[in-house]
């Protein structure tokens, strides 16, 4: 599967083979000890996989609910009639999917994928970047993309990438797409970040989103026994970053607020970001409509997230 795909969680290892993730983690740490494959968190890729990117058919196979649940987590977040960017990737891709049915919006990108999913959607004016296709991933990268990102001011920016960690925040394997993942972000007033749980704690090459620049993190549920998993987004939500984490059904979430104070404010933004006093992090804070009942977290509670 990992030659097949050049990564898999552990998640969808476990339920393609009908086993436990408790024993496919053994197994995994088995099949590195012998050099055919390395760990990363929640998963597993090809040896070399910090500088190796896996092209579009591998990614779209890889952690499928989890992206199905944050794009539908996601898509509550826009309003009518706002105006975004969205990046490339197959998470982004599946938001824009939902997208169509928010009438008035624009959506600005360098995305083929996200604007074939926007293409037949009466209501949503699509804006493409120029720049040079990108076949893996089929991305408008280099100058041109750059260059056409120049001036344009939007409410939000969402963004997916290959991994995410406290440390460094959001990062790619390839240089070009990192490079006008970050002229996205200069034009957003606020950075949502889409990232299931395979990517906490895993770091590549190029930085895209420092931490201290990402408004929201929506992710998924990670598995109970990921500790690893926990621990990035508690240190995440402790640097400010709003985190969202997608139920089963993604129509509901756990929602942690920042904890973020003066440092946050003085980073330059085209505008205005919202902040939280010291203190504040984990406390519910729904981001709007009816509360869902559920059961009572130590750091958090259950919030419907159906957008407003």
């Amino acid at each position: 599967m990992v030659r097949a795909n050049g990564a898999v969680s552990l998640r969808e290892l476990a339920r393609v083979v009908q086993t436990s993730e408790v024993t496919v983690r053994r197994d995994v740490r088995a099949l590195e000890a012998e050099g055919l494959l390395d760990r990363r968190h929640g998963g597993a890729v090809l040896p070399g996989g910090f500088t190796r990117e896996s092209g579009f058919p591998q990614k779209s196979h890889l952690a499928t609910a989890e992206k199905t649940a944050i794009a539908d987590l996601a898509a509550g977040l826009v309003e009518e009639g706002e105006a975004i960017v969205v990046g490339a990737g197959t998470t982004t891709q599946e938001l824009a999917r939902r997208l169509a049915r928010v009438p008035g919006l624009t959506v600005v990108t360098n995305s083929l994928l996200v604007a074939q999913a926007l293409a037949h959607a009466n209501r949503v004016e699509v804006v493409m970047t120029g720049g040079t296709l990108r076949g893996s991933n089929y991305a408008l990268v280099g100058s041109g993309a750059e260059q056409s990102l120049h001036g344009l001011r939007v409410s939000k920016a969402f963004l997916s990438g290959n991994g995410l960690t406290a440390e460094r925040g959001l990062s790619t394997s390839n240089m070009l797409s990192a490079s006008v993942d970050r002229a996205l972000v200069q034009a957003a007033a606020e950075v949502v970040v889409l990232a299931d749980h395979t990517k906490l704690g895993t770091d590549t090459m190029f930085q895209t989103v420092p931490t201290e620049l990402i408004t929201r993190l929506v992710t998924d549920e990670p598995p109970a026994h990921d500790d690893r998993a926990a621990t990035e987004l508690q240190a995440l939500a402790d640097q400010g970053v709003q985190i969202s984490v997608a139920g089963g059904t993604g129509t509901s979430a756990v929602d942690h607020p920042p904890a973020r104070g003066d440092r946050r404010r003085d980073v330059p933004l085209p505008g205005p970001r919202r902040t939280q006093p010291p203190g504040a992090n984990f406390r519910p804070a729904p981001l709007g409509g009816d509360q869902a009942t559920g059961t009572e977290r130590p750091t958090a509670r259950v919030a419907d997230l159906r957008r407003r």
